[in-house]
């Protein structure tokens, strides 16, 4: 390996420490400077892509997402960020498209799985999204996203029972989760009514 090979590699997991600690901009601004010298660094572009997310900056998410799909078909990290994205946005179908690329060529990720069951509930295609979205479940069980979400997903389906429950164990692992205590309060007052 090179020196070259090296530094970028450094400046990659320094930049990935930097996100884990949520000092995203003080990551966006390690791989802006890597990217200066290696524009065509897709792994840079993925993690900018990732940290624009964490700042909830979709514009720019997607963009550098694009960016790393067009010089690396192959980014599943890239289809990742743009099938999230266009979910936040409700392009269901786009969303879709981006997410099961993703799945083929990173199987078995629980976050993307998360996603595309979500994804296919939205869609209409509700068995095959819990399956889905239980798959994720299984493969990180103490995801309250994933809780939440099949949660929501079974309430919508008037599985009152089993929507309570997994609301329940969101809030075994985050008791001040915001979500899940909303879910549980409607899953009340949708007993109650």
């Amino acid at each position: 390996m090179s020196a070259y090979d090296d530094r970028t590699a450094q400046v990659l997991e320094e930049a990935e420490k930097l996100k884990m600690y949520r000092q995203h901009e003080e990551s966006i601004a390690l791989l802006e400077g890597l990217l200066s010298r290696d524009p065509g660094n897709v792994a840079a572009l993925e993690e900018v892509a990732d940290n624009e997310l964490g700042l909830r900056r979709l514009d720019r998410a997607v963009k550098a997402a694009k960016q790393a799909v067009a010089l690396d078909k192959k980014s599943y990290t890239g289809h990742y960020i743009l099938g999230f994205v266009a979910s936040v946005n409700q392009e269901w179908e786009k969303a879709e498209k981006h997410l099961n690329i993703a799945n083929d060529m990173y199987p078995n990720n629980s976050e993307i799985l998360r996603c595309l069951g979500w994804v296919l509930f939205q869609r209409g295609k509700k068995v095959q999204g819990v399956v889905t979205l239980e798959r994720s479940l299984n493969l990180d069980p103490y995801n309250t996203f994933s809780l939440c979400d099949l949660g929501v997903c079974y309430m919508e389906s008037n599985d009152l029972r089993k929507a309570h429950s997994l609301f329940d164990r969101a809030l075994d692992i985050d008791p001040l989760n915001e979500r899940a205590q909303e879910c549980v309060e409607m899953v009340m007052r949708m007993r109650s009514a």
